[in-house]
């Protein structure tokens, strides 16, 4: 064959364009395939997208639940919280005022101790300056009648004569204090 020739006929097939009968078939073939896979595959598919999409938003519907049921116990947690902060200021507020009672108390007890303490101091030095006092009027009565006795020649020993003499020397000695007193 002449080279010629076989280049014409090589130029009346195109490859690019497949020949009539070819493209007849594959089409026919590719309306078959695409009808089983419609009837068979595609169901199957859309069944399988159906539950998908079935199981997000269930799952959306879940997870939004789950946050409102979240979002619940969270106010619930803040107010529980408030409320123990404010049982705790409560509490607080009355420990202070409990502290500040017996705080209170504490002091008038001891008020109360103190005035017991210094009443009783001058109970007590009332009871010693009245003892000194009788231990020193006797002792300087003692001793007036010693003096007495000893000035006058006689002896004082009668016990009444002797507390009228104390008597009556006390009672001078008392004026003469006295009237010193009022003169200044």
């Amino acid at each position: 064959m002449n080279p010629l020739v076989q280049l014409a006929a090589t130029e009346a097939e195109n490859p690019l364009i497949p020949p009539i009968p070819e493209l007849v078939i594959g089409l026919i073939a590719f309306v078959i395939v695409f009808g089983f896979l419609a009837k068979k595959l595609l169901p199957n598919i859309n069944k399988v997208l159906d539950e998908r999409r079935e199981a997000i938003e269930g799952g959306i519907e879940t997870a939004e639940a789950l946050q409102a049921e979240a979002q619940s116990a969270l106010e619930q947690y803040k107010a529980q919280l408030a409320e123990a902060r404010h049982e705790a200021a409560r509490l607080r507020q009355d420990a202070l005022e409990q502290g500040t009672a017996l705080k209170e108390e504490l002091r008038a007890e001891g008020q109360r101790q103190r005035e017991e303490i210094i009443a009783a101091g001058h109970a007590q030095i009332a009871a010693d300056r009245k003892a000194a006092s009788q231990a020193l009027r006797q002792d300087v009565g003692k001793l007036a009648t010693d003096l007495a006795g000893k000035l006058v020649g006689e002896s004082l020993e009668d016990h009444a004569r002797q507390s009228r003499t104390i008597d009556r020397f006390l009672s001078e000695l008392e004026e003469k204090a006295a009237s010193t007193g009022a003169a200044r």
